[in-house]
């Protein structure tokens, strides 16, 4: 089966963007249309290098902000569109657009620190308890404007009823507003606080300052025919007014981003635009005379894609240039897969591996490749391998399908079967997991931890996730 460099999930979200816990590490090419929240799936993607230059930029801005003993993790989201959200204290979901446009690090820290300010200032949990109030204001008004109907009707007073119906329907507006009114305050604070914490890291909010401007020439025509009483952001251009004045008093506001930051920043943006986009803009975007390593990045990578010849000598010449970066050899063990070669893969995703040994893709990679090579003689180490890259990335069902694959082929049924439940678990097919461990359960010894992983499975009950 044909596996791209990045992993797509799918993770069912209700009306209140409440994520759970289970995505799909579904082996299907990057990149298919994101679905939107009415679609009811929230299209996300994995890739080692983009979430580690992520988590470097947040680390700081976590600690700053009193939460860097929580596990906040940073979560990508398969939209080209600049834009992130929190929907719990333990999730930050960013759209790859975010680094896509960003030209900057400054420009993704100041958004990761704006989304830590909702986090470490408990807005959502405030903000459900806005949303009850707010219900609760549409219910009184649903009331009133009842039973001015019911007393119009009575009395044979036709305005009366009208103006019943109006102040019913007008019910909901009113509690709308007050709950986006609301969300203006929240968003308002999020904003005081990100510059709190950009000074404590002694970081520039430039960066930031630059996407509030870029929101306000978007909004600059829109703006005009906008209530902005009934928008739950404030209007971009008051955002960015109210910001510039307070960020520009920070001693650090000239300080420039970090090399290695900015040398990062621009590797991670020339793959993500190589993986999704078709490879004429890449050439485009990156043309032939272009040699900074940035662009030989895209290229190799586009090569890759196309099922160019030429890929593996591209990925080879990087290799040269660097030859301690292990994502290099994870791209050129991918574009062997890519090729039908996983035996020869196997040995750039060992070397990423040595390199980086507690990525928990590189490790599933590496099975994936073990599995691959349809040698009994590795089979045991693809099993372990693979269970070392599910404990540090449990959320990769093409680990747990390998893994099962692995079992299988070693004559181990209950236990391939468990893994099968695990990784349908992970995709969000309860219905299929809970079959597969109740099958596994009827063959494992009881109690042990194998038997309790199966009946756990049997026993799950999916949350609730209907709109309310």
């Amino acid at each position: 089966m044909k596996q791209n460099r990045l992993f797509e999930f799918a993770i069912p979200f209700c009306r209140k963007i409440t994520a759970t816990a289970c995505a799909s590490a579904i082996a299907l090419p990057l990149i298919a249309a994101p679905a939107s929240a009415q679609g009811g799936k929230l299209s996300l993607v994995r890739d080692a290098e983009t979430e580690d230059l992520l988590k470097d930029y947040a680390r700081p801005i976590f600690k700053a902000a009193g939460i860097g003993d929580s596990p906040v993790e940073i979560i990508l989201v398969n939209d080209k569109t600049f834009n992130a959200f929190v929907p719990d204290s333990r999730r930050m979901f960013i759209n790859l657009g975010v680094i896509m446009e960003a030209e900057t690090p400054g420009e993704v820290t100041g958004v990761i620190a704006h989304e830590t300010g909702h986090i470490a200032g408990r807005h959502l949990v405030r903000l459900r308890s806005a949303a009850a109030n707010a219900q609760i204001m549409t219910v009184i008004g649903m009331i009133l404007g009842a039973g001015a109907m019911a007393a119009g009707a009575a009395t044979g007073t036709p305005g009366a009823a009208q103006g019943g119906a109006a102040a019913a329907l007008g019910a909901g507006s009113i509690g709308q507003r007050s709950f986006l009114s609301y969300q203006r305050g929240e968003e308002a604070a999020a904003d005081r606080a990100a510059l709190k914490y950009l000074r404590a890291t002694g970081q520039s909010a430039k960066g930031m300052l630059k996407t509030f401007e870029r929101f306000a020439d978007q909004q600059l025509f829109a703006s005009r025919f906008a209530d902005p009483y009934a928008m739950s952001h404030p209007m971009a251009r008051d955002r960015f007014r109210a910001l510039a004045e307070a960020a520009q008093k920070s001693k650090y506001f000239n300080t420039p981003d970090s090399a290695e930051f900015t040398r990062r920043h621009a590797m991670v943006r020339a793959k993500l635009l190589a993986y999704t986009s078709h490879p004429r803009a890449v050439a485009r975007a990156y043309p032939r005379s272009d040699k900074s390593m940035p662009a030989q990045y895209a290229r190799a990578i586009a090569a890759m894609k196309s099922r160019s010849r030429g890929a593996i000598k591209q990925i080879d010449a990087l290799i040269r240039q660097q030859p301690n970066n292990p994502y290099f050899y994870e791209v050129k063990g991918q574009a062997l897969l890519e090729s039908g070669n996983p035996k020869a893969a196997i040995a750039p995703f060992r070397k990423a591996v040595s390199l980086k040994p507690n990525e928990g893709q590189f490790l599933i990679w590496l099975g994936y490749a073990l599995v691959g090579s349809n040698n009994p003689a590795v089979l045991a180490e693809a099993e372990s391998v693979l269970k070392k890259g599910l404990h540090r990335d449990p959320n990769s069902s093409v680990g747990y399908s390998q893994l099962a694959i692995a079992h299988a082929r070693q004559n181990e049924r209950p236990q391939a079967d468990l893994a099968t439940a695990r990784g349908l678990m992970v995709a969000g097919d309860f219905d299929a997991a809970k079959r597969y461990a109740a099958r596994a359960q009827k063959k494992l010894k009881r109690g042990t931890p194998a038997w309790l992983q199966a009946d756990d499975i049997v026993s799950y009950k999916p949350p609730n996730l209907k709109r309310r």
